[in-house]
């Protein structure tokens, strides 16, 4: 029996376990949204492997047939159904004792062919790569490898659109500065250009905490660092370097970082995790400081449950989404644990490998709430998850991968009333 062949034996009897035996969902509720008076939320967990192959994911239509197709490494899973699609390379295994060669991926037509590609990132510091999709003919062959960039560091890689020019760009470090690499329309799949907004100031291989987003409102979007924020100039001939706002975000840096305003005062906030391997999520609200932007924390969750509103407090915040799962227009934080990152050495390593999405809410006082939601209790994040609808129903679907291998969690809803929504709610702790 082939590595496929097994991998597409354990997806059949996992799917149907959660058939027979309800395992996999977890039930959430949101606040009433504009299109639905009352709902229950809950996800169902479908695991398509269990083998560590990857710390990321990706989404996107990979034999050309309009529907949502999900990659995890050397592997693709063909939607609706997630079987395994074929083998972009060799599916080898990673050990779990160490690392995976294979830690952040997204899906586009980089060569402009009309079939999409897969943009690769391995170990941090390691050369970038684009995987040439063959045609959804040849999709039983492993795909042409192009390596596009000697170096990709920091551990929260984007992307993402930055310039504005249309094209996604890939947001990272290099050479320990950072910046972002353009693709070359005349050769996409030569050498990108890296473009540095900054000295070298960051770590040359790892470095957490990473983002872009308009934080000054002037239409451009901003990079974002642990340490501040490096603003887009309206001028990019030359490539200047991007002024610098020191701002204490996050130490010792966490996550995918977000300029979002949070508490609707019409200003950009910035969300972060606080720490990959330790404990911290936060939001911080934009002030002005003697006519300068500055930024004040709000916690979201520490490393002790009196830290949270609802008692809750995980470890390990290695991957933060952004994304309106509850349909009421506001964009809610998804994230969860990234078990086993790194090995024993994490704090509360053995933990559950939870996923959660936590729901903004605004008070009538002008306050927010974010209220915790558990998607899932041992799927875990990786280094990269993705937030997309995946089975085209109109809801936030979640993918995973990891050390626990690759999950989908689809999204469901039941519609209730007044009393059973508010029956349904977390309940908030008593204060000490």
């Amino acid at each position: 029996m082939t590595l496929i062949q097994r991998f597409r034996l354990s997806t059949a009897l996992q799917a149907s376990l959660f058939v027979l035996l309800g395992l996999g969902g977890r039930t959430a509720w949101s606040a009433p949204a504009a299109q639905e008076a009352y709902a229950l939320h809950s996800f169902t967990r479908h695991h398509l492997s269990d083998v560590y192959f990857a710390e990321g994911v990706a989404v996107g239509d990979i034999d050309g047939d309009g529907v949502s197709d999900v990659t995890s490494g050397p592997l693709w899973f063909r939607g609706p159904d997630f079987g395994i699609g074929g083998e972009i390379r060799p599916a080898v295994p990673q050990d779990r004792a160490g690392y995976t060669d294979h830690f952040f991926s997204w899906v586009h037509d980089i060569n402009a062919d009309g079939h999409a590609d897969v943009l690769a990132v391995g170990f941090p510091g390691t050369p970038g790569h684009v995987y040439v999709n063959p045609g959804p003919e040849h999709l039983d062959q492993h795909w042409e490898k192009h390596a596009i960039l000697n170096s990709v560091a920091n551990e929260s890689p984007q992307f993402i659109q930055l310039v504005g020019d249309g094209t996604p760009e890939l947001v990272c470090t290099n050479g320990g500065a950072f910046g972002y690499a353009t693709i070359d329309p005349q050769d996409p799949l030569g050498p990108w250009n890296f473009h540095r907004v900054s000295d070298v100031v960051a770590p040359k291989q790892f470095g957490h905490g990473l983002g872009v987003g308009d934080v000054d409102g002037d239409g451009r979007q901003d990079l974002l660092s642990k340490n501040g924020w490096y603003a887009q100039p309206a001028d990019l001939k030359g490539d200047p370097k991007w002024t610098f706002h020191p701002v204490n975000f996050a130490q010792p840096g966490g996550a995918e970082i977000y300029a979002y305003d949070v508490d609707g005062d019409g200003d950009s906030d910035v969300i972060t995790s606080l720490s990959a391997h330790d404990f911290g999520l936060a939001w911080h609200e934009q002030i002005q400081v003697e006519g300068e932007i500055g930024f004040r924390q709000h916690l979201i969750m520490g490393s002790k449950p009196g830290q949270n509103p609802y008692g809750l407090h995980f470890s390990e915040l290695h991957s933060v989404a952004l994304a309106d799962m509850d349909g009421d227009g506001l964009k809610d934080i998804v994230t969860g644990k990234t078990y086993y990152s790194h090995h024993k050495q994490s704090t509360d390593w053995d933990a559950g490998a939870v996923v959660y999405w936590f729901g903004l809410q605004r008070t009538a006082a002008g306050g927010v709430n974010w209220v915790p939601h558990l998607a899932a209790a041992d799927a875990g994040v990786g280094r990269q998850l993705v937030v997309s609808d995946v089975n085209a129903d109109g809801k936030a679907d979640i993918v995973v991968g990891g050390m626990k291998g690759c999950s989908v969690l689809l999204h469901e809803t039941v519609a209730t009333d007044a009393a059973g929504w508010k029956a349904a709610q977390p309940r908030r702790r008593k204060a000490d």
